[in-house]
């Protein structure tokens, strides 16, 4: 199974910068959106699995330039959260912060259980049949609902969609920059 990396896409994050290969040293929590208020609250739009880490004291990276911000407030207003920042004491100076993302560092990220994947982990493995036969690279992932999608893209350019079950995914060696499946076949 695998879990959103704190992250709305794949994609936003490998511009974030990396100290590994493949793994970002930051990852997109949220997109910041309009001052609420007059004291200096910010809405943002949630975009991490585990938003309760997002509180009075995290220190996190505004924008592209990454600017180090700690949060002095954080509360739920219907769909979004409320944020304060030290040193932003009203909706002008907040509002200087709209439409940035909001980054993590990876390493803070919380260990999951064995057998689930942050996607930014599985994106760039090299995706194998049963036989040894490389059929790609795990370009993305999507979220449908029901389970998940990897997209593998082959050296010629085809696309192979992966549904996120046990019967296809066989293996995943995250050390190894590999993963085993069974392509399910169509009838």
């Amino acid at each position: 199974m695998s879990r959103r990396p704190l992250s709305h896409t794949n994609r936003q994050n490998q511009d974030a910068g990396s100290s590994l290969p493949g793994e970002p040293a930051l990852l997109v929590v949220g997109r910041l959106r309009h001052a609420h208020g007059l004291k200096g609250e910010i809405s943002m739009e949630v975009l991490t699995d585990f938003p309760e880490r997002l509180r009075k004291g995290k220190q996190v990276f505004v924008g592209e330039s990454h600017a180090p911000m700690i949060i002095t407030a954080a509360r739920w207003k219907d769909k979004v959260m409320l944020l304060t920042f030290e040193g932003y004491t009203d909706c002008d100076q907040v509002n200087t912060l709209r439409n940035e993302a909001v980054y993590i560092r990876s390493d803070n990220l919380p260990s999951l259980p064995e057998g689930e994947y942050y996607f930014h982990q599985l994106v760039g493995l090299k995706v194998f049949d049963e036989a040894g036969v490389l059929l790609g690279q795990l370009e993305e992932v999507l979220e449908t609902g029901a389970n998940d999608v990897y997209v593998v893209r082959s050296a010629s350019g085809a696309e192979l969609l992966l549904p996120v079950i046990e019967e296809v995914i066989l293996k995943v060696d995250l050390e190894g920059g590999v993963m085993t499946v069974r392509p399910p076949v169509w009838s």
